[in-house]
């Protein structure tokens, strides 16, 4: 089974992965590629354009594991990049690349589970973390979810929300092997 946990930062995508990991330790966890990188701008353009081919070579990378549950994947990166262009601080001349990438990772995911914004579970962030960019991204995906469906693209999709128990637990059942 191959996950890929998408949502805007600060949704709760790695405290579900932690959780997860923890009852699933057999998952190989690939981490969000922003910790890995030393990015100038990490809120800029080309951040996100270089964070989105990172996440698209290791779902490519990751295509034969059986057991692997990424952090963030192509898709939330073409949510950003669409997102600045929506608030003016980009042109989009990158979003038909972007969306070519993203389109061409989907066959190598199994479960795309996608952890929105939610207003019973309200997380501040600073503003150093750029509110208005995180809602506009967490706007974005899902657009973008039903954009893929439509185009016969999208793997099996599941939408995470509640407690982090019940977050937990949608996550196993859905990543649950088949009888």
């Amino acid at each position: 089974m191959r996950i890929v946990v998408s949502g805007t930062h600060a949704s709760g995508k790695s405290t579900l992965i932690s959780d997860f990991h923890a009852i699933r330790p057999e998952f190989r966890v690939l981490t969000d590629p922003f910790d890995d990188l030393d990015l100038d701008d990490p809120t800029g353009e080309r951040s996100f354009a270089r964070q989105l081919r990172v996440t698209a070579s290791r779902v490519q990378e990751s295509a034969s594991w059986s057991s692997v549950i990424s952090e963030r994947g192509p898709l939330d990166f073409l949510a950003y990049l669409t997102a600045l262009e929506r608030l003016g601080r980009s042109d989009g001349d990158l979003l038909p690349r972007a969306t070519a990438l993203v389109e061409a990772s989907m066959s190598d995911i199994d479960l795309l589970a996608i952890v929105p914004l939610e207003a019973a579970r309200i997380i501040h962030v600073p503003d150093d973390e750029d509110p208005a960019l995180r809602l506009a991204m967490d706007e974005a995906l899902p657009e973008l979810v039903d954009d893929l469906d439509r185009d016969g693209l999208l793997p099996r999709t599941i939408t995470i929300t509640g407690s982090p128990e019940a977050r937990l637990r949608l996550l196993l059942e859905a990543s649950a092997p088949s009888s």
